[in-house]
């Protein structure tokens, strides 16, 4: 089968020669530095035999982005403001391995949105994909792997409103301005339909993918309340759009536990969700049973278990082999590998992953 037969039949819980090997999220820049100490080497052939995706998200940022400004510094940090005008503190050392600390978000007033809207979140193609669009999207048309894209940190109704605002002012404006935070959320879904509408012209795709980013260890930022009053509808919108052009999946990424806004999502016709962060309290195996197959998962398999070692790692895969049997979960990490993954341990991973895949485990 080719990676978009197995994708597509795995989806719809039809037959695959496998399961899909090897996707899902990375590793930090510090783990691939500690991995090249450790005999990894980038420049060779690829170590493992994973599935193709083609998946893409850059198109969706704030364009032009906002330059680089660095406003002070001294021997263990650096303020600047970033590609998405956040004044933010962060560290010299590692800085992919700490949370920065944010000083200033470019939307304080409904001016400040409407400017940023105008100068930034137009949806021309031409400046976000290249002049030769039209060729590049069309070059997609006869693939044999899943084409997903992703409006990564730019498409959903709170994370890219944290994005404009910071999260304490943001959920303020819940309270005191509604009508604004409506008003946010309306435009973005606009400018989600219109870069889909063009994109959609060209090509089709095979999974679309909102960002959100909303949970913490014990629960969502926001109330499941607010979620449905305020988001869903705005969901409703984009995803019924995009069903009415053929794209059946709709994917929704938030790190944290989710439990409670499942539903909400799963209503608004979104239909697959990762990563499933195990200490924020979410397995996929006690999800699978409470929601059932409508839900396609991605994820879930504890990061912390790959650096413990081979013991850990087949617990691990051992506990989330029921799914990849009965179909619709996709196995992979449930966020990106930090640098206490040693080498060896991703290897041995990788290794018995594919094990698991293959009906092995």
């Amino acid at each position: 089968m080719t990676s978009r037969e197995r994708f597509l039949n795995l989806l719809e819980y039809k037959p695959v020669d496998r399961c899909i090997y090897g996707v899902g999220m990375g590793a930090w820049p510090e783990t691939i530095e500690r991995w090249k100490s450790e005999g990894y080497d980038p420049s060779k052939e690829p170590l493992f035999d994973t599935d193709r995706w083609v998946w893409i998200g850059h198109w969706f940022f704030p364009n032009p982005p906002f330059e680089k400004k660095i406003i002070a510094e001294d021997d263990r940090t650096v303020l600047y403001i970033n590609h998405e005008g956040i004044l933010m503190r962060e560290r010299k050392d590692n800085p992919m391995s700490s949370m920065p600390q944010f000083i200033r978000f470019p939307v304080e007033t409904r001016e400040d949105f409407l400017k940023f809207m105008k100068e930034r979140m137009q949806p021309d193609l031409a400046s976000r994909i290249g002049r030769d669009y039209v060729e590049k999207l069309q070059g997609y048309r006869d693939r044999d792997y899943p084409l997903i894209i992703i409006s990564d940190r730019w498409g959903g109704f709170f994370g890219p409103l944290r994005n404009l605002t910071g999260i304490e002012r943001l959920c303020m404006l819940f309270y005191d301005d509604p009508a604004f935070v409506e008003e946010m959320m309306d435009a973005i879904a606009d400018f989600i339909i219109a870069m889909m509408d063009q994109i959609l012209n060209y090509t089709d795709i095979d999974m679309y993918g909102f960002w959100e980013d909303m949970g913490y260890k014990t629960g969502p930022l926001i109330s499941p309340d607010f979620v449905r009053r305020y988001m869903f509808p705005r969901y409703r919108r984009v995803v019924d759009f995009l069903h009415s052009r053929g794209v059946k999946w709709i994917s929704l990424d938030s790190d944290g536990n989710i439990t409670s806004l499942i539903p909400i999502w799963l209503d608004a016709g979104i239909n697959f969700i990762y990563p499933f962060e195990v200490q924020a309290g979410m397995d996929v195996v006690k999800v699978r049973k409470t929601f059932g197959k409508e839900l396609r998962m991605m994820g879930g398999i504890d990061k912390r278990a790959i650096a413990e070692g081979p013991e850990a790692i087949e617990r691990e895969l051992r506990r989330v082999a029921p799914l990849v049997e009965e179909g619709g979960y996709i196995p992979a990490p449930d966020h990106s590998l930090p640098p206490d993954v040693s080498f060896s341990n991703y290897c041995y991973y990788m290794n018995r992953l594919k094990d698991l895949v293959e009906g092995r485990i």
